[in-house]
């Protein structure tokens, strides 16, 4: 069988990527003023759980120095360009290294291409995998829902869409089409997402509260 993970909040916990990330963001801009970047950090993490991610830039910026497009895009720059300070649990890496044993693991991710591929090299996957598609490399369009990097292993593999499982937290768009088409798929209760009701044709055949469950669906169902 062929299976294929996706990346942020499956394999690993994204918030600490976003730490990472915020960690680097508020030193610079603890270097424009007199305020710390444990204060500026402070900040931005409450903002972000208030607010959600899309504007902690431009309040960050507000609060502690001054905010205009140059330096939003500045922080933006340094936010998706740091190398992140991310790992992978042993006992994820455990579970890719014993199912690599028996079946052709890929990863298959949205985000930017810059971004995904330096949390990819973080943490240390692509010895893992045979490959992992970031789907902005191949466009817009290939984002999920969209089949095009599965179909992309599917043909790689030379399997059918019933060789393949799928596993993912995003009910939004990580299963609708891959159950269209009769693919196993498996939803992670983790991240954001983890609460979230859909109706079945949007959910993952299967629900597991942590990645590692996936075997005893895996050992199951092969």
């Amino acid at each position: 069988m062929v299976i294929i993970f996706d990346l942020d909040d499956t394999l690993y916990d994204e918030k600490t990527f976003v730490f990472s990330g915020f960690e680097h963001v508020a030193n610079w801009i603890a270097s424009l003023t007199s305020f710390s970047q444990e204060e500026i950090l402070s900040f931005m993490l409450k903002d972000l759980e208030a607010n959600g991610r899309g504007k902690v830039f431009d309040a960050t910026l507000e609060k502690f120095y001054k905010k205009n497009k140059v330096l939003i895009k500045k922080c933006l720059t340094i936010y998706r360009v740091h190398q992140p300070e991310i790992k992978l649990l042993l006992k994820n890496r455990l579970l890719l290294q014993e199912l690599k044993k028996k079946h052709s693991l890929y990863i298959v991710t949205d985000g930017n291409k810059m971004v995904q591929a330096n949390k990819v090299k973080a943490l240390d996957l692509e010895g893992l995998v045979k490959k992992v598609f970031i789907t902005h490399r191949y466009g817009l369009k290939a984002s999920k829902p969209s089949l095009i990097c599965f179909e992309k292993i599917k043909q790689i593999e030379k399997v059918e869409w019933e060789d393949i499982a799928y596993v993912g937290d995003n009910p939004h768009k990580d299963f609708v089409n891959l159950n269209s088409v009769n693919a196993l798929t498996i939803r992670v209760l983790q991240g954001e997402y983890a609460n979230l009701n859909v109706d079945k044709e949007y959910d993952g055949q299967f629900k597991v509260n942590d990645v590692v469950e996936v075997k005893k669906i895996l050992g199951h169902e092969i």
